[in-house]
């Protein structure tokens, strides 16, 4: 008997690690994006939030009314896509939120300062960053 609830937790547990293995896939938002630099590491601008905003998944951020954002790049709308530009939550206020960076609807900030231009075309996928 203790055999089969043995196996029944080995099963069980298997089946709930199945999901965290295979991932789950999401669509890409996009192809290209704009940034100020070859890696999107400097701020494109800052961005005052007009609506919060609840992010859907991860690669999301969830933004309040109100709240002051970096912008480190834009991405490229194609065809049946919104525009979306990547970002992290600033101010002091936030604080459990600095460093976060995330992708959130660009109808619903206004730039408040733009530091530079966001002049360099970036493909979206991921690129091998080892030296050969």
């Amino acid at each position: 008997m203790t055999r089969r609830v043995y196996l029944v937790v080995l099963l069980l547990c298997l089946g709930l690690m199945c999901p965290l293995v295979t991932g789950v896939f999401m669509e890409k938002l996009a192809s290209k994006k704009l940034c100020a630099d070859d890696d999107c590491v400097y701020t494109i601008s800052l961005a005052r939030a007009e609506e919060d905003y609840n992010a859907p998944d991860c690669r999301f951020i969830n933004i309040k009314k109100g709240q002051l954002i970096y912008v480190y790049s834009k991405l490229v709308k194609e065809k049946d896509s919104g525009e979306f530009w990547a970002g992290s939550v600033y101010g002091e206020q936030y604080e459990d939120h600095m460093g976060t960076v995330g992708y959130f609807p660009s109808s619903l900030v206004s730039e408040q300062h733009v530091y530079q231009e966001a002049n360099k075309t970036v493909p979206t996928t991921v690129r091998n960053l080892q030296k050969p």
